[in-house]
């Protein structure tokens, strides 16, 4: 059975406060678990107006204690920034507080401008990604090799259990990565969609089997909008599609109304961007995202898809998550 999960930025909309964004984040993980969907990651994105996740590992705390079922995770921490000890260290505090439910996504990507990137750093040059990977999976399992330079070093605490570790990307090198280290690859089709069926399954050829993993496990990301009609899913998409060309032309913001959106006087370089965002959105009435959403699946192979739903109404994205839900028979928990 295909398995959904969620990933959320926490989107800031125009009218609304940073704290109504955290808080809506908080109140949708609370209806998601109810509804029955698999998972919950949280995103990490810096200097971005529109976006208020810089912190997944903090909102991984309050979205798990807020919740029962659903696994909760990172979607993801951008290691570049950050020493892989201190990552380590981080999720397993959280995986002791909640066992077996914790996901730990990674990403190369800066999930910022370059110049927050130095930030970041604090001036430090990226670390090679691969080697970052590799020094995060010895210190979550205490497997550095032998004559490691930090061979002695046990990242605490220390605990039965390890976070659940995914690898997202939307290239073939990142698959790579994950095939190698074992871990579950999930693409990120909402950001780029080209080539993304064959970059999965060749991370599904080269998989080796690991701690959390005997077999390749996959998912693809992608953003969705459900309502009532074709109509008014479309409608709702506008905004983000709107968000988007501004973040791509250098003007990032907040969530635009619809009423903005649809009298924007685009370019026609912002209409070409428009029609690339429109490709990966997939808009419409239940049966027809459930359609396209299987079809997806099937081409990507994917055991789950993570679903990324972004309205200027919170009142809207959590009507998407519900008709969803039951479109695909999400096993909703008893009140």
């Amino acid at each position: 059975m295909l398995q959904l999960g969620v990933l959320d930025q926490s989107p800031v909309r125009s009218g609304g406060s940073v704290s109504d964004a955290l808080h809506e984040t908080l109140e949708l993980a609370e209806l998601c678990d109810r509804l029955g969907y698999h998972r919950y990651w949280l995103a990490e994105h810096h200097s971005t107006p529109g976006l208020a996740g810089s912190s997944p590992e903090v909102l991984i705390g309050q979205v798990a204690g807020r919740t029962s079922r659903i696994r909760v995770g990172s979607g993801g921490v951008m290691l570049q920034h950050y020493s892989p000890l201190k990552v380590a260290e981080s999720f397993r505090v959280l995986e002791t507080l909640f066992p077996g439910r914790i996901d730990l996504g990674i990403g190369r990507a800066p999930g910022s401008d370059q110049l927050t990137a130095r930030a970041l750093r604090d001036g430090g040059s990226p670390e090679y990604f691969p080697q970052q990977v590799s020094d995060l999976v010895g210190f979550l399992h205490g497997t550095l090799p032998p004559g490691h330079v930090y061979g002695q070093v046990l990242a605490m605490p220390t605990g039965p259990t390890a976070p659940q570790m995914w690898l997202l990307g939307s290239s073939d090198q990142s698959a790579a990565v994950a095939a190698h280290f074992g871990t579950g690859f999930s693409f990120a089709h909402f950001i780029n969609q080209d080539g993304g069926a064959e970059i999965t399954r060749a991370y599904r050829r080269q998989f080796r089997p690991s701690q959390w993993l005997d077999a390749p496990r996959s998912s693809a990301a992608v953003f969705v909008v459900c309502a009532d009609t074709e109509a008014e899913a479309q409608r709702l998409a506008k905004s983000r599609q709107l968000f988007i060309v501004r973040l791509y032309t250098g003007r990032p913001g907040r969530y635009p109304s619809i009423e903005e959106a649809e009298t924007y006087p685009y370019t026609e370089r912002e209409l070409a961007i428009l029609r690339h965002a429109q490709q990966r959105t997939v808009a419409g009435s239940p049966k027809q995202v459930r359609e396209r959403l299987e079809a997806l699946a099937a081409d990507y192979a994917a055991d789950e898809l993570i679903v990324v739903t972004i309205t200027h109404d919170p009142k809207a994205r959590r009507r998407s998550y519900e008709l969803l839900a039951k479109v695909f028979g999400l096993e909703e928990a008893p009140s």
